[in-house]
């Protein structure tokens, strides 16, 4: 099994993809949950503070799930 199979996807939004965001779930920039920037992942996509990271996961009932984390120092 590959390790790409395994891990998660990331990427960083967009400044639209983030109002989209926050327009649909209703909340505001700073109550997204956080992830630091000596993150791994984070400084794998050299990622900057105050950057939103979308997370990509399998699921075996929804197929895949998306979460959203807000880069933090």
């Amino acid at each position: 099994m590959s390790l790409s199979r395994l891990s998660p996807q990331y990427r960083i939004l967009t400044k639209e993809e983030v109002n989209e965001l926050l327009l649909k779930y209703k909340v505001v920039y700073r109550d997204l949950p956080k992830i630091k920037l000596t993150d791994p992942a984070v400084k794998m996509l050299n990622a900057s503070e105050e950057d939103v990271i979308e997370i990509t996961r399998k699921s075996l009932t929804a197929g895949e799930s998306k979460y959203y984390r807000l880069v933090v120092k």
